[in-house]
């Protein structure tokens, strides 16, 4: 059955790969970049490309009216990534309400799974300050998720905390588990963009994670 989805962040490298998943299975696709000057070639058969800013609640609403689903995965680099992904946060649960869309699949980052009970990735001695702010803006994101008392049904999807592969191909494979790190099965800790999509993909087409962080892996 085709639905209409929203895809904030379309221009990145998760988000594109997202908006061609969804336009192959012959969904309809609003795809939502700050300037479309600089994504002209998203438009296309399927999509409908416009200007939106994932942080501010009044746009979301606007550019998510008559949606069934929504995807974030926008990212900026040239503000606090805590005030970044706080903001997207309250704005997506504040805006996607008003619009009445029910189904929101937010990409995460690997480096908020837990290694052990309480303990996250991003806790490891020697990371990087700048990487571990950047870990702690997606955690903190979460908070808000969590906190709210919202009928919209969230879910953070992260991918392992390793490069994604930009050029593998799409398998359409991956495994699922749950705010923990998924362990590694005989060197299949690599993961691609094409199969995060599909991960992505599948959670609106077919929802069996709710209200959580959960982990995806090869």
């Amino acid at each position: 059955m085709s639905s209409r989805i929203v895809v904030f962040g379309a221009g990145g490298r998760a988000g594109r790969r997202a908006v061609a998943e969804a336009v192959a299975r012959g969904h309809r696709v609003t795809a939502v970049v700050r300037d479309t000057d600089k994504y002209r070639d998203l438009a296309g058969d399927g999509v409908s490309l416009v200007a939106g800013d994932m942080t501010r609640a009044d746009s979301v609403a606007e550019v998510a009216a008559g949606h069934d689903a929504a995807i974030g995965a926008a990212a900026r680099v040239d503000m606090p990534a805590a005030e970044f992904y706080v903001g997207a946060a309250h704005a997506l649960l504040d805006g996607l309400a008003r619009a009445g869309v029910g189904r929101l699949v937010l990409l995460g980052i690997g480096s908020t799974l837990e290694t052990a009970p309480g303990v996250a990735v991003h806790d490891a001695p020697g990371t990087p300050q700048e990487h571990r702010a950047f870990s702690l803006g997606h955690a903190a994101a979460l908070d808000v998720l969590r906190a709210a008392g919202t009928d919209i049904d969230w879910l953070v999807v992260a991918p392992p905390p390793v490069f994604l592969d930009e050029d593998a191909p799409r398998t359409g494979r991956y495994r699922t588990g749950d705010h923990r790190v998924l362990p590694d099965t005989g060197g299949a800790s690599g993961f691609s963009y094409a199969d995060l999509a599909v991960a992505l993909i599948d959670e609106i087409e077919s929802p069996k994670h709710h209200r959580s962080l959960t982990a995806v892996a090869a």
